[in-house]
């Protein structure tokens, strides 16, 4: 009995009007570099500089700059030779990395909270003095056709980024995460220079603590950074606590992102803030994203399975109803044939349950949902035993097609059961709260949403508007985004011995939208 009073209790404390206690702060820097931290103590602190760049904003003429910046991080600068870099990052001690999306570039550290000053240190040498020495620049573009290769080779890497390419024509979203193997060539410290002078603007740039004093990473961060200039009539803003500010609008930080990571590593170099020398290269004359949607085949016949993937267009991280989205994903879940089916690993979710438990002959599905600022892919995915390879019980794409539309189908015409939709939400709220007892993801979540946003969402605002989901928000936001009277467009990548046939005719008998 004690004990379910004092879950009770701890229930009501984590809804409990959180922003009156929040340790979260934000301070804007005359040059307009946003510092957020989170002094929650610790014997560990982490801190990270988040940009506002990567590859969507690259255009034709800079296409794979955003790979090579990523893998440039940490190498030769004005000040350090590279041996003596990474002999510095080898004496603070924790770890230190950087990595790139489609929408920002971020360096960081973990490190004992005594390392602060090193820290960020170390970081601004990186990212404002690089010297992009042709010879690594050489020895990057070796390792960029190497990686290339291997991506190519790896069906569940690939098939994501192909997916992206047919969904948004190929540009903006659709631009890819590593530089094309025709591009690799090309990119030189001239044009790596041209793209950070561009791209990595101080009112594009947010610093983020985790158990650092905000006013101690403040002071660091304008000592480092300063040299990044912004207009006369910028002034200085105070700390401001987040119960100040006002509430949120929006759900999910990109660290709940599935795009892996091992496509994403990325740094970033600092100018004084100037007029672009390429207006091609300007954040704001970039070309906005356009969802295309449209059909590609990949004929692979050496594979040991074919690969099925349907996706639509979602919803932006800004739109409301992104909370339920998020929610929907969990609830189809799933995942691969010999996963661990124990509590909290998915054996309840729909794809397993429906699809993976009942065809053997199917070792992976699963739901996706990459989101962005204006934009998101929502949908499904399966790996399978294809029948050309003659082994039995083996399927075409055509045949495992229903079974995927089928599910989507479901949420749109069936009301979901409350208690199956309380186990996704449960599942969804303590993946977000689980998440944030990492310094790194922490601190990660807090730099991407002050970049996003203006501000944090603590995670319990979060935890709230998912708790509000009703099956009739379910099936509202499925006929949203998937219904015939949507508008929307699906996106099909078939790879493996034949394509899906037919495919418009499966999407119109379940009442989903196609062309």
């Amino acid at each position: 009995m004690m004990l379910a009073r004092s879950g009770r209790r701890l229930a009501r404390s984590l809804h409990a009007n959180p922003a009156q206690t929040s340790p979260l702060q934000i301070t804007t820097l005359p040059n307009q570099i946003r510092v957020a931290t989170d002094s929650t103590p610790g014997h560990f602190s982490a801190l990270g500089v988040y940009v506002n760049a990567g590859t969507r904003y690259e255009t034709p003429d800079t296409l794979g700059a955003s790979h090579f910046i990523d893998r440039m991080a940490f190498k030769s600068t004005s000040n350090r030779t590279e041996d003596q870099m990474w002999s510095s990052i080898f004496s603070l001690g924790g770890q230190i990395m950087a990595s790139s999306s489609r929408e920002s570039i971020m360096y960081q550290t973990s490190h004992f909270s005594n390392k602060t000053a090193e820290a960020i240190e170390l970081i601004a040498d990186t990212v404002l003095n690089p010297s992009f020495l042709p010879a690594e620049i050489e020895a990057q573009r070796d390792a960029a056709f190497y990686e290339n290769r291997e991506l190519a080779s790896k069906p569940e890497e690939i098939l994501p980024e192909i997916l992206h390419g047919v969904a948004y024509g190929h540009k903006g979203l659709g631009n890819p995460l590593l530089c094309p193997e025709e591009r690799i060539n090309l990119i030189d410290s001239s044009l790596l220079h041209r793209v950070m002078k561009a791209w990595f603007r101080p009112d594009q740039i947010v610093v983020a603590g985790a158990g650092v004093h905000h006013q101690e990473l403040v002071e660091l961060v304008d000592k480092f950074f300063s040299s990044l200039k912004a207009s006369p009539s910028t002034t200085v803003s105070p700390s401001i606590p987040i119960s100040t500010q006002r509430p949120p609008t929006n759900l999910l930080s990109p660290s709940g992102n599935p795009t892996k990571k091992a496509l994403s590593r990325a740094a970033s170099y600092l100018f004084p803030n100037s007029p672009a020398a390429d207006s091609l290269l300007d954040i704001s004359l970039a070309p906005k994203t356009s969802y295309m949607g449209g059909h590609k085949f990949i004929h692979s016949p050496q594979g040991e399975f074919d690969h099925l993937y349907i996706g639509y267009e979602g919803l932006p991280i800004r739109d409301e109803d992104i909370y339920t989205l998020a929610t929907m994903q969990v609830l189809l879940g799933g995942g691969g044939s010999f996963s661990a089916g124990g509590p909290g690993k998915g054996m309840y979710s729909r794809l397993y349950t429906h699809i993976l438990n009942l065809f053997h002959q199917i070792d992976h599905c699963a739901s996706f949902h990459h989101i962005y600022n204006d934009s998101s892919l929502f949908g499904l995915f399966a790996s399978f035993v294809p029948a050309a390879s003659g082994q039995r019980g083996g399927n075409t794409p055509s045949q495992i097609l229903p079974h995927l539309v089928h599910q989507l189908s479901l949420l749109a015409y069936t009301p979901v059961p409350e208690l199956e939709l309380t186990r996704a939400k449960n599942q969804l709220m303590s993946s977000l709260m689980m998440a944030m007892e990492s310094r790194a993801i922490q601190v990660e979540d807090l730099g991407r949403q002050v970049l996003a946003h203006e501000r944090p969402l603590l995670v319990t605002e979060m935890t709230s508007k998912i708790a509000l989901v009703t099956p009739k928000d379910v099936q509202r936001v499925a006929a949203r985004i998937f219904g015939p009277q949507s508008g929307n467009k699906v996106t099909i990548v078939c790879q493996g011995h034949e394509d899906v046939k037919d495919w418009p005719d499966v999407f119109k008998k379940y009442g989903l939208a196609s062309e």
